[in-house]
């Protein structure tokens, strides 16, 4: 908007009505929302003076990109750059949309599916979907590192998934070339005559859950439930003079000799869920509960993401501000 215009919108405001008023004020909240990526772009154009290119502080304005964000020249190597040359987000031009699929994933709303969410932005699917995958990275760190005081531990598990894959295909047009794969597509199993699979096995993929009482989680993929990974992966992060509670997996037992800390052992039948009034794991439980109710939607996801949705889902247990994950990116 030119400047004179706004002069002319500013001082109309004293004419509105109590209704315009309101009407006006959440016009103005949506289009701050809108607009919020790029000030954020902006801003850190004002934070970090320097050109990307050369290091030089000699820079001049030099008109603005397609979205309205200022772009500068350096009068040292003559090249031009904006708040998103350099980082994670250079190639989206779109960073107002990208905020808002930002936020439909951190949001306290299920998120909508990659080709509803596309719908509703005007995008391509294959685009929302290239932009869940950038911010999954962004989100590698929710998980916390440190565990203190009463740690509680238990194993989530997910379905193996090969979403995606090419394998059955590529199998019925040359069976000689490309030999059938290791298991069943799932839903085959639910087919007449065919065995099902019960209890655990070697498709189900262990999730280490960590919880403490200061509010920390983790949850990791590990490779399987041997004593030396149990071992490897508390070692990590548990304190040393930590309590440990768990259920009756031999690793947390051989983890608790090794490092001399109290162990706690619940069971899975009523009346012996709790070791004491302080010590259970129904925390880690609850969260074995919403993560069932996060991951439901999506119908499997693909074990090659598995990392990035357990990262997604520890964020949005958290709160995250999807602004903050932009400033990151």
């Amino acid at each position: 908007m030119r400047s004179h215009d706004y002069r002319r919108f500013v001082t109309a405001f004293d004419r509105l009505t109590p209704a315009q008023i309101e009407d006006a004020r959440t016009r103005l909240g949506d289009a701050r929302r809108r607009r919020e990526a790029l000030a954020e772009i902006e801003a850190r154009t004002k934070r970090e003076r320097n050109c990307p290119f050369c290091a030089g502080d000699r820079r001049q304005r030099w008109g603005r990109t397609r979205t309205g964000v200022q772009r500068y020249r350096c009068e040292g190597c003559q090249r031009t750059w904006s708040g998103r040359t350099g980082s994670a987000i250079r190639g989206i031009h779109r960073p107002d949309l990208f905020l808002a699929a930002a936020r439909d994933m951190l949001g306290d709303r299920k998120p909508l599916s990659v080709r509803k969410l596309a719908g509703r932005l005007g995008l391509d699917k294959h685009t929302v979907w290239r932009w869940r995958m950038l911010i999954q990275r962004a989100l590698s760190g929710a998980s916390d590192a440190a565990f203190v005081g009463v740690v509680e531990a238990d194993e989530a598990f997910q379905r193996e998934s090969r979403k995606g894959s090419r394998e059955w295909v590529r199998h019925f047009r040359d069976p000689r070339a490309w030999p059938a794969p290791p298991r069943r597509r799932w839903h085959e199993y639910r087919h007449r005559g065919v065995l099902t699979m019960r209890g655990l096995s070697r498709w189900q993929l262990p999730i280490l859950t960590l919880t403490d009482r200061s509010g920390a989680r983790r949850l990791e993929r590990i490779p399987d439930r041997r004593d030396s990974t149990i071992c490897q992966t508390l070692r990590q992060v548990m304190a040393a003079d930590a309590v440990l509670c768990s259920d009756g997996l031999s690793g947390y037992a051989a983890y608790a000799r090794q490092h001399r800390i109290d162990h706690f052992v619940v069971g899975s039948k009523p009346g012996t869920r709790m070791a004491s009034p302080t010590h259970h794991i129904q925390n880690a439980n609850a969260l074995h509960a919403r993560l069932k109710g996060f991951i439901a939607p999506f119908r499997g996801p693909a074990s090659r993401y598995l990392d990035g949705y357990l990262q997604w889902f520890i964020a949005r247990d958290r709160g995250v501000d999807p602004v903050a994950v932009l400033r990151a990116l």
